[in-house]
């Protein structure tokens, strides 16, 4: 692992994030191991009641119906990330506009991949109350 820009695990989030704003499902499912899981957010939610999070292909795409089809844009205002062994964490916000309304949901954000820069876990250590507490009108 090297500890540039190049870092693999900040590729595969740099990927992650591009094929999000670029709304391209098949893209940013294609980044993932195929046991790859997504938390976001990590523990119970309204896109996890059981909190197990969504693991494998076929779960992460249901996650993207659910949680990024329905926005009409999500954007990374991202401080800073920090890449260590095989993981990289971002700090800042995710800014999502849907309905009329801007939601900022603030936390860290991270990315562990495998030796062939596939995503293992995507986490997201956001709070659901505060990121409501948030919405705006656009």
């Amino acid at each position: 692992m090297t500890t540039t820009t190049e870092h693999p695990a900040r590729v595969a989030g740099t990927a992650s994030q591009g094929a999000v704003r670029a709304r391209d499902k098949d893209a940013w499912i294609a980044l993932f191991a195929a046991d790859g899981i997504v938390e976001d957010p990590i523990g119970p939610s309204f896109f996890d009641p059981e909190g197990k999070g969504h693991r494998g292909a076929e779960a992460i795409a249901a996650f993207w119906d659910k949680a990024i089809a329905p926005t009409e844009s999500i954007e990374f205002l991202f401080d800073d990330s920090f890449a260590c062994g095989h993981e990289v964490a971002y700090t800042g916000r995710i800014r999502t506009r849907m309905g009329g309304q801007i939601i900022d949901a603030e936390g860290v954000f991270t990315y562990k991949v495998d030796d062939d820069g596939k995503i293992l876990a995507l986490r997201a250590f956001w709070e659901q109350e505060r990121a409501m507490a948030t919405i705006k009108p656009q």
